[in-house]
C-alpha cells in the first residue's frame, strides 16, 4: 500500500509540474490515451456525463466523467470494458429511450461484435450493463457488413439513437467501406463521405434501410469519410457533426425528410490537417447543444510517452442556429467561473505595422476578451505566448484579404509541434468590429470570433519566459476601443 500511495504522489507531482499539461481542459486521467475520443455525452440527473475512450492492458475501454458545471469534472472510473462478444469499446453515443432509461450505442470491435448497445439504470451513470442481444448489427469484417445478396454498410461508429414518428433511427459510418470498396475496388457508389441509416421498433431488431445523404465533390472529397456521426436538430434544421478521417471534423446543415438528411450548408472545424477530431455533443436541461472534440497532441510520441499523458478535449462550444441559418457557436458561459486578477484596457491604437505589448499581461492561463475596429488593416489581432524577443510566439488573427480566421503556429516552439497556419472562413460586414475570445491553456489556444468562428491548435514553447501578449496590425493603424484580460484558475485535480 505504501509503495502505491509513493507511486500516487509521484505521478500528482509530475502532472502538477508540467508545463504543457492543461489546466481547465479536459486531460485523459492518466496514460497515452490515443484515440481519446469523447462519446456517450448525455445530460442526465443535472449533470452533464461524457466518456472517453482510454486504453489499459484489456484494450480500448470507456472512461466516464461527468459535471455540474461543464468545468469541474469527476473521473467515475471506466465504464465499458472488452469482454463478451467485444474486443474492444469503440467510438458511438447515448440517448434516454422511450421509458426513459439511458443507453449506449457503441462499436464493439471484434470478430463476432459490430454495433452493440448498454444500459444503465444507476443514479450517478456509474454501471452499465451491455445488452445480451449485441451486436444488433453484426459485422462481417471490422466496421463491414457483406450480405450474401451483395449489399453491403458499415458497421462502425454508430451515433446516438434517436426516435422519430415513434421509431429508433441510427447512423453507422463508412470508412471501412470507403476504402475497400471506393478506393481499393473503385466503386463510385462507394466513394466519398456518407452514413447508413437504421430503423427499430424494439432497439434489438435493427433494419437497414439506406445511405442516409449524398455527398457532394463541391464540398467534400472522394477520400473523405464520415465516420463519429451525430446528427440532431438545430433551430428549424439539422446537423450532422462527423470526421473525415484525412481531414477532421466538419458538418452540415440541412433538411430531414422523409427519412433522408439534404445537406444545404457544409462547414468544417479544421481546415490544414485532422488534429480537431472525433465530435460529440449533448442537449442539456437548458436547451443548449453542446460539443467537445479530441484534439490531438502535436509532441512526437517518444516524449508523449515520457510525459506519462496523453489525451485533450476541446473547451465546451455551444453551438446554434443564426437568423442567417448558418452556424453560430460561444464556450458556454460557465467558463467565466474559473476568471481571476482581470486586467482591462481602452482606447488602445495599434500603429500601422506595429504593435502594442499589453503591459501587465503575462502567463499561459489566460482568457482574452478583445474588440478591434480593423478599418482597411490587412490583419489584426493578438500574440501570445511570447518571448520577449520574439522567438516564440502564437499569432491569433484575423486576415481581412483571405476572409479568415487564423492561428500561426509556425514559431510556436523552438522544439515539437506542428508548425502551421490553420484558419477557417469568416467575413465582417463592413464596419463590423472584430471580437476575438482567445483561451490559453498551457499547450492548446483556442479562439472564438463574433461566434462566427472558432480554432484551435496545440502549441508546445520551449522557453520559460514565452508568456507575454500583444496586439498588432498589418496594413493599416487600428482602434482597439476593449481589452479585457483574466488569469484562468486550473479547474482539474491535477
Amino acid at each position: 500500500m505504501e509503495t502505491w500511495i509513493r507511486n500516487a504522489r509521484a505521478l500528482r507531482a509530475a502532472y502538477i509540474g508540467d508545463p504543457y499539461r492543461p489546466g481547465y481542459h479536459i486531460v485523459a486521467p492518466e496514460g497515452v490515451c490515443a484515440p481519446f475520443d469523447p462519446n456517450g455525452a448525455l445530460f442526465w440527473n443535472g449533470r452533464y456525463h461524457l466518456h472517453v475512450i482510454v486504453q489499459t492492458e484489456k484494450g480500448h475501454c470507456w472512461d466516464h466523467i461527468s459535471s455540474h458545471d461543464l468545468v469541474h469534472w469527476r473521473h467515475h472510473g471506466l465504464s465499458l470494458e472488452p469482454g463478451g462478444v467485444d474486443e474492444g469499446i469503440f467510438s458511438g453515443g447515448a440517448f434516454l429511450d422511450k421509458a426513459g432509461v439511458p443507453t449506449i450505442s457503441y462499436w464493439g470491435l471484434g470478430a463476432n461484435a459490430g454495433i452493440c448497445l448498454a444500459t444503465s439504470t444507476d443514479p450517478d451513470l456509474a454501471v452499465w450493463t451491455k445488452c445480451a442481444q449485441s451486436p444488433v448489427i453484426p459485422q462481417t469484417s471490422s466496421g463491414i457488413y457483406e450480405g450474401n445478396d451483395g449489399l453491403v454498410y458499415g458497421a462502425a461508429d454508430p451515433s446516438a439513437i434517436w426516435v422519430h414518428a415513434g421509431r429508433h433511427y441510427m447512423l453507422t459510418g463508412n470508412l471501412l467501406v470507403l476504402r475497400k470498396y471506393g478506393l481499393e475496388r473503385g466503386l463510385e457508389e462507394h466513394k466519398g463521405d456518407t452514413a447508413y441509416l437504421f430503423v427499430s421498433d424494439d432497439l434489438t431488431q435493427w433494419e437497414y434501410l439506406h445511405p442516409f445523404y449524398t455527398s457532394s465533390r463541391a464540398w467534400t472529397r472522394e477520400d473523405e469519410d464520415n465516420m463519429c456521426p451525430d446528427f440532431f436538430p438545430l433551430g428549424d434544421r439539422h446537423m450532422l457533426l462527423f470526421i473525415s478521417h484525412n481531414l477532421g471534423c466538419q458538418y452540415y446543415l440541412g433538411r430531414y425528410e422523409s427519412d433522408v438528411f439534404y445537406p444545404e450548408i457544409h462547414g468544417r472545424m479544421t481546415w490544414v490537417d485532422n488534429a480537431f477530431f472525433a465530435p460529440e455533443s449533448l442537449l442539456d436541461d437548458r436547451g443548449r447543444r453542446i460539443m467537445w472534440a479530441w484534439v490531438f497532441d502535436g509532441r512526437e510520441p517518444p516524449t508523449r510517452a515520457a510525459s506519462g499523458w496523453s489525451g485533450t478535449l476541446s473547451l465546451p462550444r455551444v453551438l446554434w442556429l443564426g437568423e442567417d441559418r448558418t452556424l453560430r457557436l460561444a464556450p458556454p458561459e460557465e467558463l467565466a467561473g474559473l476568471r481571476t486578477k482581470l486586467r482591462t484596457f481602452s482606447g488602445l491604437t495599434v500603429p500601422v505595422d506595429g504593435e502594442v505589448r499589453l503591459e501587465g499581461v503575462w502567463g499561459n492561463s489566460l482568457e482574452l476578451d478583445v474588440e478591434m475596429r480593423i478599418g482597411s488593416a490587412a490583419q489584426v489581432g493578438i500574440k501570445v505566448c511570447c518571448s520577449p524577443d520574439g522567438e516564440e510566439q502564437t499569432l491569433v488573427y484575423y486576415d481581412a484579404v483571405e476572409g479568415k480566421l487564423k492561428v500561426d503556429t509556425t514559431r510556436s516552439s523552438l522544439g515539437e509541434g506542428a508548425k502551421v497556419v490553420e484558419g477557417g472562413p469568416l467575413t465582417l460586414g463592413d464596419g463590423q468590429p472584430l471580437r476575438l475570445r482567445v483561451f490559453v491553456d498551457r499547450s492548446i489556444v483556442e479562439v472564438f470570433a463574433n461566434e462566427r468562428q472558432a480554432v484551435t491548435r496545440c502549441i508546445y514553447p520551449t522557453r520559460r519566459d514565452s508568456l507575454g501578449v500583444s496586439l498588432f496590425a498589418r496594413g493599416a493603424a487600428v482602434e482597439v476601443p476593449a481589452v479585457q484580460v483574466w488569469e484562468m484558475a486550473p479547474a482539474n485535480p491535477w
